[in-house]
């Protein structure tokens, strides 16, 4: 029989014996498991321990985490003592397929602990990680509309899909945008005083993080720049079809050659850490040049207009592979008419006006915000900026998790991704429902 297990501490209760019959709310298909490839993209993770005597593969502690995560757990104890309600069935064929069935038929003999959870976040290549996780955003496209209509809700009637998402290019276009950020994990404080920081590359739309890398303590984001987007076409990420924007820090000469020689577009906006360009960008004849775009948004009791102007490059810009440049300019008013706020901003590009006309480059600028929007997300939603884990590896595994949370929350078309949680928490099998390692 099976013995479920309860963990007092860090100990575990072990359990053996053949698979019992299940409740039919938890029963799981074992086609729809192969079907799933996280687990399988896991598999590839070391975390620098050797196989032997090892009860709990490191692809299935990483599934378990993931799933955690998505069910709202941020600490380790809390992924631990969530691991224990997992269904004995979901456990069993986990193991098995993450040990490739090498203990010949027999269950693993106990549950994953904080004690195992605690090494293997701390030892597991971030580097892997990410990519097992970009492979399988990248994999699994987001829901079409009808798809959603028709999973509108679970077995138990609860609202389980919401809005569609937008598309994660450029609108009338071929071309997917993708923004590169840094964000400092605050908690995350290591001895020598220096908090961990990591440069991300998400789609915009979607806004999935398909790709991460961890800042040297005595570097800055730029020498991390090609290793994030060379990560991404190990990812699957077809570099010819992508446009990266950026903020002004990554507006960077050695950046522009590096993209046009593997075939990817950029979109940079131009400040005074490029003094040359943005001198020259700014003598240019805006006041006679037409406004190629202008777009109106209503709300929080204010007016925001916004324009855009694009001309040719001149033929002297002190920077190369580029084809357009343009002024962007942002105008507040409050509800009785006042302007409250006005903001220019110089950028450039290198795509050709009938690759992006003035409307799809204000669209590439504008929604390079998203990915601020998502470090907003782990700090609010799973506490980013509050995790204290700071050995190791374990503060980029722990948001490489928690990218891997929203993005799957995102790809079912929700962006409440505090209620989305919640209704994640309440039935342990839907964290494993967004993952693709359960059927119901």
């Amino acid at each position: 029989m099976l013995v479920h297990p309860v963990i007092a501490g860090s100990c575990a209760t072990a359990w053996v014996g053949p698979a019992a019959a299940v409740p039919p709310d938890t029963a799981l298909s074992l086609s729809a498991l192969r079907d799933a490839d996280l687990l399988q993209r896991f598999v590839g993770v070391s975390d620098g321990r050797t196989d032997q005597g090892r009860d709990h593969p490191v692809a299935v502690v990483l599934v378990w985490c993931a799933a955690a995560v998505l069910g709202g757990m941020g600490s380790f104890t809390a992924i631990a003592g969530w691991v224990a309600d997992v269904p004995v069935a979901l456990l069993d064929m986990l193991y098995r397929r993450g040990t490739g069935d090498r203990h010949g038929g027999r269950q693993i003999a106990s549950f994953p602990s904080k004690t195992t959870v605690w090494p293997v976040l701390t030892g597991a290549d971030p580097g892997a990680v990410n990519a097992a996780i970009g492979a399988w955003l990248v994999a699994h496209p987001a829901q079409s509309t009808a798809e959603r209509a028709a999973e509108r809700t679970d077995e138990g009637g609860v609202e389980r899909l919401g809005e569609p998402g937008t598309a994660p290019g450029v609108e009338g276009s071929s071309l997917v945008g993708v923004g590169v950020d840094g964000k400092a994990v605050r908690g995350a404080v290591g001895a020598d005083g220096e908090q961990t920081h990591l440069l991300a590359a998400a789609t915009h739309g979607e806004q999935l993080v398909i790709g991460q890398v961890q800042v040297g303590v005595k570097s800055n984001e730029i020498p991390q720049f090609a290793p994030l987007i060379a990560g991404l076409a190990a990812a699957g990420v077809d570099l010819s079809t992508v446009v990266i924007t950026a903020d002004a820090l990554h507006c960077q000469r050695g950046h522009a050659t590096y993209l046009h020689e593997i075939g990817a577009q950029f979109c940079f906006p131009v400040k005074h850490n490029q003094p040359g360009v943005d001198t020259a960008l700014d003598a240019l004849p805006w006041a006679q040049t037409p406004i190629g775009h202008r777009s109106v948004e209503h709300g929080h009791r204010r007016t925001l207009t916004r324009t855009n102007q694009v001309l040719p490059t001149p033929a002297d810009l002190p920077f190369p592979h580029i084809n357009q440049v343009w002024l962007i300019e942002r105008y507040t008013h409050n509800t009785t008419g006042a302007l409250t706020g006005a903001v220019a901003q110089l950028g450039l590009t290198s795509l050709t006006p009938t690759q992006a006309d003035p409307t799809q480059t204000a669209e590439l600028v504008q929604h390079h915000g998203g990915i601020e929007s998502l470090h907003r997300l782990r700090d609010t939603v799973y506490r980013d900026d509050h995790s204290h884990a700071r050995t190791g590896n374990r503060p980029h595994i722990m948001a490489a998790l928690r990218n891997l949370a929203i993005g799957a929350i995102h790809l079912i078309g929700r962006r409440d991704i505090t209620e989305t949680t919640r209704w994640a928490t309440r039935h342990i099998h839907r964290a494993f429902d967004l993952l693709h390692l359960n059927h119901t």
